[in-house]
């Protein structure tokens, strides 16, 4: 994949397996047969304009200029589908794993935030999840310890319970960013 801004660079990797399903489907739809269970859960999630827009592209529209009033995570998801039905070389590695240095501070500030009662983190904080959980492995198990976080759950052997050491290394950094956010 081309080197992307360091921002750019995290919404296409957390969004990878979403970009590389709507490009298959883009091929052979019946090689994709969860992509309306997907699509319909990010729809109930709020994001009913990348939804929108991921519809549009699988009916056939490929002129990056048309998505051009998204916001810009939606825009940068848009865009990597775009630039991956032309070449699939761009499309991002489903196998690279998140920094957790990098992932951690920003996770953890949004969980403290939905546990402090922002609606739109909590919202955040649940797409997040979402996409996670499609990505499976690891991040589908921390998407399945999000919940406890922000209810507050803080025990790291049992938050880690059955991850790699890479899933681990995410949900530790994440335990610290909220320490020093919670003042403990």
């Amino acid at each position: 994949m081309p080197t992307l801004p360091e921002k750019a660079q995290q919404i296409v990797q957390a969004h990878a397996g979403l970009i590389h399903r709507v490009v298959i489907a883009c091929q052979n739809r019946a090689m994709v047969p969860d992509l309306e269970d997907i699509l319909k859960q990010a729809q109930d999630n709020g994001w009913t304009d990348l939804v929108g827009s991921i519809r549009k592209i699988l009916a056939g529209q490929r002129e990056v200029g048309a998505f051009r009033q998204l916001d810009e995570e939606d825009f940068i998801i848009i865009e990597s589908i775009l630039l991956g039905l032309q070449n699939p070389a761009t499309l991002p590695d489903l196998s690279q794993e998140f920094d957790a240095n990098m992932a951690a501070p920003g996770l953890a500030a949004m969980i403290h935030a939905a546990r402090g009662g922002s609606l739109e983190a909590l919202q955040l904080v649940a797409n997040m999840a979402t996409q996670m959980l499609q990505a499976g492995g690891d991040m589908a198990r921390i998407a399945g310890i999000v919940r406890p976080l922000v209810t507050g759950e803080r025990d790291a052997d049992k938050l880690c319970q059955g991850m790699s050491d890479a899933g681990q290394k995410l949900v530790l950094g994440i335990l610290r960013e909220l320490a020093k956010v919670e003042g403990h």
